[in-house]
């Protein structure tokens, strides 16, 4: 007999629909959705008439602080946790002192203290917490691993890793909550999470030191005045300088963002298509990080949110040769588009180079849905009882998750200090 586990999710914004839509189709012989938590009852209206289009029933509904009510009323064994990535500490924690696990968005949280205290809590509880790292599960990322695993390129001993976000997506996180650092971390551990994460999945390894340079140098008032622009606005909808700005997004014209954001501004407070020019962006747009691994493995990184493509060029250098990487992304607005191929592939290359031999491509089988067709086999690896078993071990623990944002969040601190910072000083894992 199959059991079938029961799943409260809070946060129903963009993120939130591949979990509820998953749980409400896929997986409903498996799973069962129990009830919504969010600041805007609009928006968990539209998450509740989804699913009930999808042939679920209709979950009850809470405010924040009626979380613990949530929990009490609902009897979740699990909480999916999509809210604002400041937030995911504070609901992770309360969650398993509740008695439940979790399922969280990357970033796990935005910094060490707030790890530091999820850490502390799942010690307490011993409850489990998984991390959705889904850019695991894309094809040619487990490519990367499996070859490294392999032997190759020998013994991994260097990377390069550059991502770039074109002007489509990348401008898209200045115009939203992620543009304040408070909110998000910055681009370095709300976006590079994923690719720390990658990084420590390839090379089965932790970063050590982390010294990085970090700047706004397009987006945001001060960047734009030096490029000549004249004329600002505050938001794009109903503005009519937002009409010629190839940098505006129209929240009316498209049905998914009025109903999550248009619709919700006045129960939630929040504005969605700020003008990405505003004088109060408190992230960077451009990025340098140096990383020394506990394996010995050096890395540069970098990140650039105002490129003309998207997605990655990687090179892993080893004893025994060489690994090139490039994929290019197709482009999307979160919330705004085809989820089933939000960073979905255009193109991907990876060749191997031998120290002594011929270079040669590798064929990578890619499948429909996001990510090359790594989402859904993440989600398989979620929400059924009984997952397929993994040779790779794609699944994300509080620990990865941790060890995945330590890189961004030391980066963070060697920005504003002009010092290498010490992984290892941030956290306490023994506690």
């Amino acid at each position: 007999m199959s059991i079938v586990k029961r799943y409260a999710q809070v946060g129903t914004g963009g993120r939130a629909r591949m979990y509820y839509e998953a749980i409400a189709t896929t997986y409903k012989d498996s799973a069962v959705l129990v009830g919504f938590c969010d600041q805007s009852q609009t928006r968990m209206n539209y998450a509740n008439a989804t699913i009930a289009e999808l042939g679920a029933e209709k979950v009850p509904t809470f405010l924040p602080h009626e979380f613990e009510k949530m929990i009490a009323k609902t009897k979740p064994d699990v909480v999916i946790v999509t809210s604002v990535d400041r937030t995911h500490d504070d609901y992770i924690c309360r969650a398993m002192e509740a008695g439940c696990d979790v399922i969280t968005e990357k970033p796990l949280t935005i910094d060490e203290r707030k790890a530091q205290r999820i850490i502390d809590t799942q010690k307490k509880t011993g409850k489990h917490i998984r991390v959705t790292f889904n850019y695991r599960y894309a094809p040619y990322h487990t490519k990367v691993r499996e070859l490294i695993r392999d032997g190759a390129i020998g013994t991994p001993t260097s990377v390069h890793f550059e991502w770039l976000l074109n002007t489509d997506h990348g401008a898209d996180y200045y115009r939203r909550w992620h543009r304040n650092k408070y909110n998000s971390g910055g681009l370095l551990v709300h976006k590079a999470t994923h690719h720390f994460d990658l990084v420590n999945f390839w090379l089965d390894t932790a970063p050590e030191t982390v010294f990085a340079f970090g700047s706004l140098n397009f987006y945001g008032r001060a960047a734009a005045e030096k490029r000549g622009v004249e004329k600002f606005y505050y938001r794009c909808y109903g503005s009519p300088e937002a009409k010629n700005d190839p940098f505006a997004i129209d929240l009316a014209a498209n049905p998914t963002l009025k109903a999550l954001y248009l619709d919700a501004e006045a129960d939630s407070g929040y504005i969605r298509d700020r003008s990405v020019f505003s004088d109060d962006i408190s992230i960077e747009d451009t990025m340098n990080v140096l990383v020394k691994y506990k394996n010995g493995v050096q890395m540069s990184y970098s990140l650039a949110s105002y490129m003309p493509w998207e997605g990655l060029n990687v090179a892993i250098n080893g004893t025994g040769g060489r690994i090139e990487y490039k994929v290019v992304e197709k482009t999307y607005i979160n919330a705004g588009g085809d989820k089933k191929n939000e960073g979905a592939s255009v193109s991907s290359k990876i060749t191997v180079l031998p120290m002594f031999g011929e270079p040669y491509n590798v064929k990578v089988k890619t499948t429909e849905g996001g990510h090359g067709g790594g989402d859904p086999v993440m989600l398989d690896d979620v929400f059924l009882e009984n997952p397929p078993l993994d040779e790779f071990h794609r699944a994300a623990d509080y620990r990865d998750g941790i060890k995945s944002i330590l890189t961004g969040i030391a980066a963070n601190k060697s920005i504003a200090s002009g010092q290498p910072i010490n992984v290892d000083s941030l956290i306490n894992w023994n506690v």
